[in-house]
């Protein structure tokens, strides 16, 4: 039986948020704590993170200590997930390279994802290559590890379904009837609001560049202050006028976090049927998310002052990674005759 194999990650563009961890970071801890799958690899994407951060390097070198910190904070585990740096992996752009002739311009050009980012950023004419291309990086960094399951958001859908084209392009170019790359599935968040949690002004997904998260990092009070800004329900006035759920992104954050679905129930009908004040809405979700947020941030604060620890686990984990890659790198220069002095 072949292997069950993960691979996922995320860029160190800034502190992990509220929405990495309803989005991907909470399933990835179960999946490691489940046993089903045999190798679990979490990279942290600086390459990519660098396509649109090129002129900051230094800031992208500190955002990957602050990710591992949130990874250690949540309950990764480096001796069950093999943590590594992207960049550190030469076989990852070596991949790159030979999957780029399976991909057109206009093909990636089309990316949902991409197009969106690009609006976002603004780059206009302006692309740089390289964060063009990142669909094809993102899909070296899939097969060089074989993984057969990639849990992401679903707004990474658009780049798992660019992966699979060029594995099915290079098996069909180069495997002569076998499968030298696998396929991968993709593995969303099981709940719909999980899927793309809204910012705290419920107008976009939660990001850094908005303005608008909730990091895992954030001290208790922080966290309340801006529960306290969320947006809500603008025609509930009165604590006695009938409110909306429905878009009011107090209730989404309470679907997302709480395990007392009886409660939020009720409150939702109370809220409904008026009588409910948004202040004590807001007063109970700053309980729900503390009761995530203060056993992450207890562990992140503890690795935080181990510095070399952290460190150290990412030379582990790197160095693992890069013999995978290693292996899967030799087996498609196998497959493409550019094998020379084997």
């Amino acid at each position: 039986m072949s292997k069950k194999i993960i691979l996922t990650g995320d860029r160190p563009t800034g502190k992990l948020h509220l929405g990495h961890y309803v989005g991907s970071l909470r399933e990835r801890v179960r999946l490691q704590n489940s046993n089903e799958y045999d190798e679990i690899y979490i990279m942290i994407a600086d390459a990519q993170a660098l396509t649109d951060h090129a002129g900051t390097p230094a800031a992208v070198r500190e955002n990957i200590f602050e990710v591992a910190l949130d990874y250690l904070g949540v309950g990764l585990d480096p001796q069950r997930s093999t943590i590594f740096i992207q960049s550190q992996l030469p076989q990852l752009f070596e991949l790159t390279t030979y999957y780029m002739n399976l991909v057109t311009v206009s093909r990636l050009e089309r990316n949902p994802t991409v197009k969106a980012e690009i609006a976002q950023k603004g780059f206009e004419t302006s692309i740089p290559a390289g964060f063009l291309c990142y669909p094809v990086s993102q899909a070296a960094d899939i097969t060089a590890f074989d993984a057969t399951t990639v849990p992401v958001g679903e707004d990474q859908t658009p780049m798992l379904e660019q992966t699979r084209e060029i594995v099915r392009k290079f098996n069909d170019v180069y495997g002569g009837g076998q499968s030298i790359l696998i396929e991968p599935d993709i593995l969303l968040p099981s709940s719909d609001v999980c899927k793309r949690l809204p910012g705290l002004d419920g107008k976009a997904k939660m990001s850094k560049t908005l303005g608008n998260a909730i990091y895992l990092s954030d001290e208790a009070d922080v966290v309340a202050q801006k529960v306290q800004t969320m947006y809500t329900d603008p025609t509930h006035i009165k604590v006695s006028d009938p409110g909306h759920v429905e878009g009011n992104v107090v209730f989404t954050y309470l679907d997302a976090f709480c395990s007392d679905t009886a409660t939020v129930t009720e409150m939702k009908e109370h809220y409904q049927r008026g009588g409910l004040g948004d202040v004590k809405v807001k007063k109970y979700l700053i309980e729900v998310l503390e009761e995530t947020l203060e056993p992450i941030r207890r562990r992140r604060k503890a690795y935080e002052h181990r510095p070399d620890e952290v460190m150290s686990m990412l030379r582990t984990g790197t160095t693992k990674a890069r013999n995978k890659a290693a292996e899967v790198l030799a087996r498609v220069k196998r497959s493409m005759k550019i094998n020379y002095f084997d």
